[in-house]
């Protein structure tokens, strides 16, 4: 059945068509896309989120088109039928998340080798590949339009990455901090970003299902928000409760309150295969829950519905593995 309703997004079309010679002109045109985050809705379409800085770079991009004997035109327009704006949205959060797990694999790879690292040269050289890694990390942060949830991922092996290579006695020395008890975590408002998917779901049923029943769950922008008294953030930067290395937020979240509960751990493999994409535990559960969860998300653009549709995804989940353990 149509839907009637008129889209609330709007989007920058640029219609193109390249002349077959020279050949370096479509490459080059091609990466100019790619640098800019646009993604192909059709052959010779592309979208960008309608903006005044994509409106320029579409402008730039006309003009080297055209001068490259290309004709080219951009427009803006409204997804009535066929492409929903959810759907849209979805290829750019598939093409940055790309973007994301190749960085964050290369920062895996390279952590594997950084221990036999006897120092001088070779820390040199790891630090002017981890200075790379931030520069892409930080260009593909900048044509994330819609919050791709591969972000964290790639920020906390990046940023483990450069712990290994920063570590010194002083800090294995370091006290460390006491764990918080359950009871520590009750009462506060637990904050977290807007449009969440398997990790933020999850780690919401987490909260209420295990630590605070009556928790509060705010949903904000993820960058630069300054944390009030009393909000624990999850899922975030700088957050209480985040990636950390390449454990997910429901994984540090349930290490850290210390739910030693086996059906929990198989539930924080099957969250880290999806969220991380690294098949790190090969759980076989993990590629039908992530079709519930994307099923979930696009059903419901309210974060509140999602974690609300999301929790009995868990609830069975858990009661499975607990059974299954018996």
């Amino acid at each position: 059945m149509k839907d009637d309703r008129p889209s609330s997004q709007p989007w920058l079309l640029l219609i193109h068509q390249l002349p077959s010679k020279p050949a370096y002109l479509r490459v080059k045109i091609w990466r100019r896309l790619q640098g800019i985050g646009a993604v192909a809705v059709k052959s010779t379409v592309y979208a960008l989120p309608a903006t005044a800085e994509t409106r320029e770079d579409f402008a730039w991009l006309l003009k080297e088109i055209v001068e490259g004997g290309g004709e080219a035109m951009v427009c803006e327009a409204r997804l009535i039928d066929g492409l929903s704006d959810d759907q849209a949205r979805a290829l750019f959060d598939a093409a940055r998340d790309a973007d994301y797990e190749a960085i964050a694999n290369e920062a895996r790879a390279l952590a594997e080798t950084l221990d036999a690292a006897a120092g001088g040269e070779e820390k040199t050289e790891a630090r002017n590949q981890i200075r790379r890694m931030r520069k892409r990390l930080a260009d593909v942060m900048a044509i994330d339009f819609f919050g791709a949830t591969g972000q964290l991922g790639a920020e906390g092996a990046v940023a483990e990455l450069e712990s290994r290579l920063t570590a010194n006695e002083d800090l294995d020395a370091a006290e460390p901090q006491a764990a918080p008890t359950l009871a520590d975590l009750k009462g506060h408002i637990w904050v977290t970003r807007k449009g969440v998917h398997v990790d933020r779901i999850a780690c919401s049923w987490l909260i209420r299902r295990f630590i605070d029943s009556d928790a509060v769950i705010r949903f904000v922008p993820g960058k630069d928000y300054v944390p009030k008294p009393g909000e624990l953030r999850f899922d975030m930067f700088e957050g209480e409760f985040t990636h950390e290395g390449d454990r997910c937020s429901f994984e540090v979240l349930l290490a850290r309150v210390d739910l030693d509960d086996p059906a929990l751990q198989a539930l924080a493999e099957i969250v880290h295969d999806i969220d991380l994409k690294d098949g790190k535990f090969a759980r076989e559960e993990a590629a039908g829950i992530a079709h519930l969860i994307a099923g979930i998300a696009i059903a419901h653009a309210d974060d509140e519905a999602r974690i609300a549709q999301g929790a009995p995804v868990f609830d069975n989940l858990y009661q499975y593995f607990r059974k299954k353990r018996r």
